[in-house]
């Protein structure tokens, strides 16, 4: 019984670490910007929702959808306000970003969400056993939404116009320029869209516990691990890299302790970089080493 719960939470572990890493991994996949500011947008979304719902009393799926538009159009702005005087300059792009994401966690630290009262209602109430083990419904609704916006997330950079554009934009900015594309524009809707992506993972695994500041660190962490695990510019890294450490983090805490579960994604962050900088599936180094 001890192994059948781990299979199956850890298959939920891994819908809920590629959810996470997901807007992160598609920023960087079609703008080649870190977004660090990932794990603030990911509790903005939350506490958007959360007062909107119980502040001005709206309906649950019209805060929803309010709290993915709103991070979604702070994306954006974020590349334009902040990226675009230091585009190009790796290092300053990621202090930027982490110096944003840092100033929405501490702003709602000040505004006194600090407590352990917030919390989002689940889209589904109740559970069902599976092979003896019992699973509420929001954690299989969880990987349902994992598999589709992994299916989607792989076609749109692949077999769309808007999608291929913004890959070219991301391996060869030059070429892409050359052929039309501009690169504000495609960095702008990268950002957008890897906030509205950061927004669907918080609303659908936040009703799972609480809404904490700490959370949004430890966001960044898994997305980090999760994303240099894979394969930063991959979508099968991706779900790769969040099925190894779904399992090595289900694995840890079943056997080892909770206590010992963060050190799963830091030794990954740390050997990853160490022995295959690029990831499982990753190719950019290659690439790089090749020229």
């Amino acid at each position: 019984m001890e192994l059948v719960n781990v299979l199956v939470f850890g298959l939920v572990n891994s819908a809920v670490l590629a959810l996470t890493a997901m807007g992160f991994s598609l920023t960087f996949g079609l703008s080649g910007v870190a977004n660090f500011a990932h794990g603030g947008l990911y509790l903005l979304a939350g506490y958007t929702s959360w007062i909107l719902a119980n502040r001005l009393n709206l309906p649950f799926a019209v805060s929803a959808v309010l709290a993915v538009i709103l991070a979604a159009l702070l994306g954006a702005l974020i590349y334009r306000l902040v990226l675009m005087p230091v585009r190009g300059i790796v290092l300053s792009e990621v202090i930027a970003t982490f110096a944003v994401g840092v100033a929405i966690l501490e702003l709602f630290r000040w505004m006194g969400f600090v407590t352990y009262e917030f919390n989002l209602r689940p889209f589904v109430k109740g559970s069902v056993e599976i092979a003896g083990v019992a699973v509420d419904y929001q954690r299989i609704l969880i990987i349902g939404i994992g598999l589709v916006l992994a299916a989607g997330l792989w076609y749109f950079t692949r077999r769309t116009r808007i999608g291929l554009a913004l890959r070219g934009m991301a391996q060869d900015e030059y070429t892409a320029l050359s052929v039309g594309i501009e690169s504000d524009w495609a960095a702008a809707l990268s950002l957008a869209l890897g906030a509205g992506l950061a927004a669907v993972a918080a609303l659908s695994i936040l009703p799972l516990g609480i809404i904490s500041i700490n959370i949004g660190y430890d966001v960044l962490l898994i997305a980090l691990a999760v994303t240099v695990l894979g394969g930063l510019e991959s979508t099968t890294g991706l779900v790769a890299g969040a099925f190894i450490l779904g399992y090595a983090m289900t694995f840890t805490s079943t056997y080892l302790g909770p206590q010992w579960m963060e050190a799963v994604y830091m030794a990954a962050i740390v050997l990853v970089l160490a022995v295959k900088p690029s990831g499982l599936f990753g190719k950019s180094k290659e690439l790089e080493e090749r020229v």
